[in-house]
């Protein structure tokens, strides 16, 4: 009579070996690495989407307009802040027919006169409390404006700069 028993734990030993690599590799390939680099898309795609709201703002409506609603708004002194944020708001919460995405925003924007640097809030959808990781997008606009508001009726250069995070 032939004793098989050797064969049987052969046989058991590399189905055992087959399943244990199998189970490792389907593991191993489910598990998500997060690096450094992948932590700040969400950053990335946060400025873009505030770069491209404040290019919108800055650009006339029509040929027929010279300036631009970004400009009017920082020319005029009369409370301008609540346009920019019903267009600043619009352009950057809607994402065409899915949800909003929650972007809250600080406004302001800075200018040179006489020699000091100067800087006047535009809006804000609500006031920085510490907690959120905020990004910066920032413009360049060229306003006819009285800098400070006793100066001379001149072209100017402002920056207008955006703080955008997330709710």
């Amino acid at each position: 009579m032939v004793n098989d028993g050797g064969q049987l734990y052969t046989i058991e030993g590399v189905a055992a070996g087959l399943i244990m690599l199998l189970t490792a590799y389907m593991v191993v390939g489910a598990t998500t690495i997060c690096t450094p680099g992948d932590a700040h898309i969400s950053d990335m795609q946060l400025e873009v989407l505030g770069s491209d709201a404040l290019t919108m703002v800055d650009t006339p409506p029509n040929s027929s307009m010279a300036e631009s609603p970004l400009q009017l708004i920082i020319e005029d002194d009369s409370g301008g802040g609540g346009r920019f944020k019903n267009m600043f708001m619009n352009y950057t919460n809607v994402s065409g027919f899915g949800p909003k995405h929650d972007i809250q925003f600080s406004a302001n924007y800075t200018y040179e006169a006489d020699g000091s640097i100067m800087s006047a809030q535009i809006n804000s959808s609500r006031n920085l409390t510490g907690g959120e990781h905020a990004v910066r997008v920032t413009k360049w606009v060229l306003v006819n404006k009285r800098l400070p508001p006793a100066g001379p009726l001149e072209k100017r250069a402002v920056l207008v700069e955006v703080l955008l995070w997330r709710d």
